[in-house]
């Protein structure tokens, strides 16, 4: 069947804005999980909370190929549009209801809460993303498939910028003290107008035009699950798909962009504005690369590509992330000045249990500075009795670091962008159009759910082991994206690439 483009341009605008938001749904809980470990999991131990806030983000990744699985089967057999319609409900009242929830404080069973409410966010983008890459790629030519899909591409890193905008906004309109106790909750309350405007926007479109000709003629797998991964040779190409792609894909994508936020907020310890406002900022430069390598691979090939793009992330990651560590280590600056404050407070009932808390305030020859607050508890009245329970670092790198930090983000998200930019259409071509919804869904979020939604939680995990140091948790993606890239260059050919 051959496609016109006419209405192309109103066809991934619909498709692209709902995805989008979808996006930002999704990734909102990973932008503020250093808050969110404070507010629903319990504050005995700081770092316990944070891991479970990570594995809680990776519980959305990892119910993602079931969300592909029901919703694929879904579009399949009942349209792209609706399919993607319901995911988007599904999605955006998710998000509003977590920021409705009672803080741990209150209400003992908000982890669960948020847990729940988790699973179904992962569910919904389980079957939204191959709706949107399916429908847009069967309204477009085939020689332009990659430069059309391209856009559902963008969607992704938008979602995180538009999330690291509001959150910024936010930060800078309200005071720290009304931000901290319900600011951060407007990020998620703002979903539910996001989501109604993408409603009765995608209400409006039409289903896609392979979809309905096959509907006509009758010819729509009444089991597409079956016909998916119960034949042989579609099975081959859904594990090429998983092991040859999109498993590398996803630990850069989640490496360069996530991972790389959690390593600068937690392990460098710098401020978290700061942080995101230059990880903003490469966003903002690097989006449209996403376009760029989308139509290079109309000209000369998927797979050239989105190899490229996992080498250099596999010899890149490392140095990379030292220069962010050396670069925020005090270790390695010279103090300027500095003041410390202790506070004692007592306990009424116990005068002997109190806690000690020592800020220290430092500026140093770079311009950069430091506000070191540790607590420590103080079981008796003998000072060998003190212990630290809590140390919060906050570091604010001097302007002069800006350029070379949005420089090194920059490349981390072009990596993103090379193994990204090109996939949609890589999977859109890899499967027939009566069980593509259901076929390229299930390898993708495999790829980017699992592999690549567990890099913030293996990684940080990984860190906190005997023996391991800062660098540790980047050996996951890298071995990931090393075995990926051997299989891709062996097994895609130019069949499976063009």
């Amino acid at each position: 069947m051959s496609t016109s483009t006419k209405g192309i341009w109103k066809v991934i605008s619909a498709s692209s804005l709902g995805t989008l938001i979808e996006w930002y749904d999704f990734y909102i809980f990973g932008s503020l999980a250093t808050i969110i470990s404070e507010k629903f999991f319990p504050s005995t131990n700081p770092t316990t909370a944070f891991l479970a806030t990570l594995a809680t983000f990776a519980a959305g990744f990892i119910v993602r190929p079931f969300g592909a699985l029901f919703f694929g089967r879904l579009g399949d057999i009942v349209g792209r549009k609706h399919t993607f319609l319901l995911t988007l409900v599904i999605m955006g009242l998710s998000t509003f209801l977590i920021g409705c929830i009672p803080t741990y404080e209150s209400f003992a069973f908000a982890p669960f809460l948020i847990l729940i409410l988790r699973l179904l966010q992962g569910l919904a983008l389980g079957g939204e993303y191959g709706g949107a890459a399916t429908y847009v790629a069967e309204h477009a030519p085939a020689n332009k498939k990659g430069f059309y899909t391209s856009f559902i591409q963008t969607t992704a890193t938008l979602g995180l910028l538009l999330s690291l905008i509001v959150i910024i906004t936010l930060q800078k309109v309200m005071t720290k003290e009304d931000y901290y106790s319900w600011g951060w909750r407007l990020p998620f309350l703002l979903s539910i107008v996001l989501v109604i405007v993408s409603i009765i926007i995608r209400l409006k479109m039409q289903e896609s035009p392979m979809f309905k000709e096959l509907k006509s003629e009758g010819k729509t797998s009444s089991n597409p699950i079956k016909e998916s991964f119960g034949k042989k040779q579609n099975l081959k190409l859904v594990l090429l798909a998983l092991f040859g792609a999109t498993m590398g894909q996803g630990v850069v994508w989640y490496t360069s962009q996530f991972y790389a936020q959690t390593f600068l907020l937690k392990t460098c310890g710098i401020e978290s504005a700061q942080v995101n406002t230059w990880l903003g900022i490469s966003l903002v430069i690097a989006t449209p690369f996403f376009i760029f390598f989308g139509w290079l691979s109309d000209k000369i090939g998927r797979k050239s590509i989105m190899l490229t793009g996992l080498l250099l992330a596999v010899f890149c990651y490392r140095p990379v992330f030292n220069i962010f560590f050396q670069d925020a280590d005090i270790s390695n600056k010279i103090e300027l000045s500095s003041n410390i404050k202790i506070e004692k407070k007592l306990n009424k009932d116990l005068p002997a249990d109190s806690l000690i808390i020592k800020t220290t305030v430092a500026t140093y020859t770079d311009g950069s500075s430091i506000n070191l607050r540790e607590t420590y508890s103080q079981e008796t009245k003998k000072l060998d009795n003190i212990k630290l329970i809590e140390s919060k670092k906050t570091l604010t790198l001097s302007s002069s670091y800006q350029i070379k930090f949005i420089s090194l983000m920059f490349i981390l998200v072009l990596f993103v962008t090379m193994v990204y930019g090109p996939i949609a259409a890589f999977l859109v071509e890899l499967f027939p159009t009566k069980i593509r919804y259901t076929s390229m869904s299930l390898p993708y979020h495999i790829g980017n759910g699992v592999f690549g939604g567990l890099v913030p939680f293996i990684a940080t995990l990984i860190t906190l082991s005997p023996n391991s140091n800062y660098l540790s948790g980047l050996w996951y993606p890298i071995g990931v994206a090393s075995v990926c890239f051997i299989i891709g260059l062996l097994y895609l050919n130019k069949k499976q690439d063009a």
